[in-house]
């Protein structure tokens, strides 16, 4: 088994926390994995893109060949655009419905939204009303992780539990907020 995807987004939304989260519940769930970071974090608004690889063997390279990922998870729908080239012909698509509009010349909410649905899988996830509804607005980046768990191969409870673990250090109650939202996207 192995399983490519590409995270995406931009500075400020939590890529690189949905990317810790599912590679740490990957290597809980017994499987190997690697992780690269592209990304213009120092800059709030700048691109950020995370690659992910799982697999039941050991994996030789950090970085997802073009053409061959499983799922690109995007915070930003125009950001999941962006990195098409890296989706296989297989491949999914699950990104927040949410718009960052941070440059001039940004695109017609529609034309971003028809251009996805138009994608042979995708979903579209009202990301921002999800986080809200668990009481925590920031926790955008834990619904996306709850709404591409179905595809993920790693089992939903061992999703979820780290979730649980890597918030509870900060603060329980913050965990259980996390983990709400992860079961909002999740549905």
């Amino acid at each position: 088994m192995k399983f490519d995807c590409i995270l995406a987004g931009v500075g400020g939304q939590g890529v690189l926390s949905v990317a810790a989260v599912i590679a740490h519940a990957a290597a809980n769930a017994g499987f190997s994995v690697r992780q690269s970071e592209v990304h213009g974090m120092a800059q709030r608004g700048g691109a950020v893109l995370a690659h992910l690889r799982i697999a039941d063997t050991p994996i030789a390279g950090d970085l997802v060949p073009k053409g061959s990922a499983d799922m690109i998870i995007s915070m930003e729908p125009l950001e999941s655009l962006r990195y098409l080239s890296w989706l296989s012909p297989q491949g999914m698509v699950v990104t927040a419905a949410e718009n960052f509009v941070n440059i001039p010349n940004y695109p017609e909410a529609a034309e971003i939204e028809n251009a996805i649905k138009s994608l042979p899988k995708s979903a579209l996830v009202n990301a921002a009303a999800l986080a809200k509804e668990a009481g925590l607005p920031k926790a955008v980046n834990m619904v996306m992780v709850g709404a591409a768990s179905p595809f993920l191969p790693i089992p939903k409870e061992t999703l979820e539990s780290t979730v649980k673990e890597m918030f509870a250090a900060k603060d329980p109650k913050l965990a259980e907020m996390n983990v709400k939202a992860f079961r909002l996207g999740a549905q």
